[in-house]
């Protein structure tokens, strides 16, 4: 019997997405489960499982071609066994490609090495079980070969380099255009002392880790100092549609996670009612899931705040812009020992310096520098966050 294999529901906020690699060919057997394709869309790479056992019989769109909701992508004949390559059906393109020796096991971040570096997964020895190739294993290949130069063309005795914008990298420069362009943005600065909070951590963060499993890190501190804020300045946590101010009585909290495709904010939901230890679990797993690939959509959608870290890699002061629809945007920044006139004395600590990023449309500064204050009061006092004072 002949399985249609169709592009996935694709959430609403995502208008399509691009095929970007074939895993099986024509005449290939396949597993049920198995993933056929690769999809990229504006946030994540999806997988295409195989729905049966069976044959790959024909492939109806092209690698790096635009796809939506529903479009037929590929057939297979359920219960087949596989062909020989030489009477393998062809793919119903004006170039076929031959059909390939079944590719070994990968995961979408070394999946995403190999392509970029155009390295052939049969020449690559996995090392994790079952001979699956790792995104270190892919690297490592990357590495030894001799780098193959991308287009190029030269002007006046130098080459310039051009090559296409992923879809990820395409969306994060609309979405920033967007909010410039739709949003009345400022940002106002404060300055923390860390020196309770870095106490604290020293003082818990063996049992903590011992506990819970993970360790007791400072963003745990920033979301419950972020939630008392808010909870304070409510319009900060609001959204402008058309001309309406969207308040919510949730608090959905964005958590910036840098990857090799780009910045991605997976949502913390109804954060307010996580522990610390829930918080820095889910962070991890977020981290860990948005740079192997495995993300989902929906861990991406929403929000109701964000927070961006620039100070893991070194940033001072920057000026974070707004995750629209969202309103406001806290950023933090490296933590840098400086003198200061503590009590009338001048004492070395640790201080860090704060951004907020507002839409100046529904948040007035008075607001902004208020809640800016509230954090820095909960973090330099980190009681303050268990008393809810």
């Amino acid at each position: 019997m002949s399985i249609e294999i169709r592009v996935p529901q694709l959430p609403e906020s995502v208008a399509d997405a691009t095929l970007m690699a074939w895993r099986k060919q024509p005449g290939e057997g396949v597993s049920r489960d198995e993933n056929l394709a690769d999809l990229e869309t504006d946030k994540v790479v999806l997988d295409v499982p195989a729905p049966a056992n069976g044959v790959l019989r024909e492939i109806k769109v092209p690698a790096g071609q635009s796809v939506k909701s529903g479009d037929l992508l590929a057939v297979i004949d359920e219960g087949a066994a596989a062909t020989a390559a030489s009477t393998a059906p062809a793919v119903s393109t004006s170039a076929p490609a031959p059909p390939a020796a079944a590719a070994p096991r990968t995961g979408p971040a070394a999946r995403r090495v190999i392509e970029e570096n155009q390295l052939s997964p049969g020449a690559i020895a996995g090392s994790a079980p079952g001979g699956r190739i790792t995104k270190e294993d892919a690297q490592a290949a990357a590495a030894a070969r001799a780098p193959t130069p991308p287009a190029s063309e030269r002007r006046g005795g130098r080459v310039e380099r051009r090559e296409p914008m992923t879809r990820l990298r395409a969306r994060i420069a609309e979405r920033l255009v967007q909010a410039q362009a739709t949003q009345a943005l400022l940002t106002t600065f404060n300055e923390v002392d860390l020196g309770e909070v870095q106490a604290l951590r020293a003082r818990h963060k063996e049992v903590f880790e011992k506990k819970h499993g993970v360790k007791l890190g400072v963003m745990g501190f920033f979301v419950k100092a972020a939630i008392e804020a808010l909870r304070r300045f409510p319009v900060v946590n609001a959204a402008v549609d058309g001309t309406d101010i969207v308040h919510h009585d949730y608090y959905d909290i964005g958590v910036a996670v840098s990857t090799e495709r780009g910045l991605m904010v997976p949502v913390l939901r109804d954060a307010d009612a996580l522990s610390f230890a829930a918080i820095e679990q889910r962070i991890a797993e977020f981290a860990a899931r948005a740079r192997s690939g495995a993300i989902t959509l929906e861990e991406l959608s929403g929000g109701t705040f964000s927070i961006t870290n620039g100070g893991v890699f070194g940033s001072l002061m920057s000026t974070p812009i707004v995750n629209a629809p969202q309103s406001a945007i806290l950023g933090m920044h490296k933590i840098q020992e400086r003198p200061m006139v503590v009590k009338g004395e001048i004492a070395v600590r640790p201080m860090m310096y704060l951004a907020l990023t507002y839409d100046h449309r529904i948040i007035d500064g008075r607001e902004a520098v208020q809640f800016l204050v509230a954090i820095k009061d909960c973090l330099e006092d980190p009681a303050r966050l268990l008393l809810g004072v």
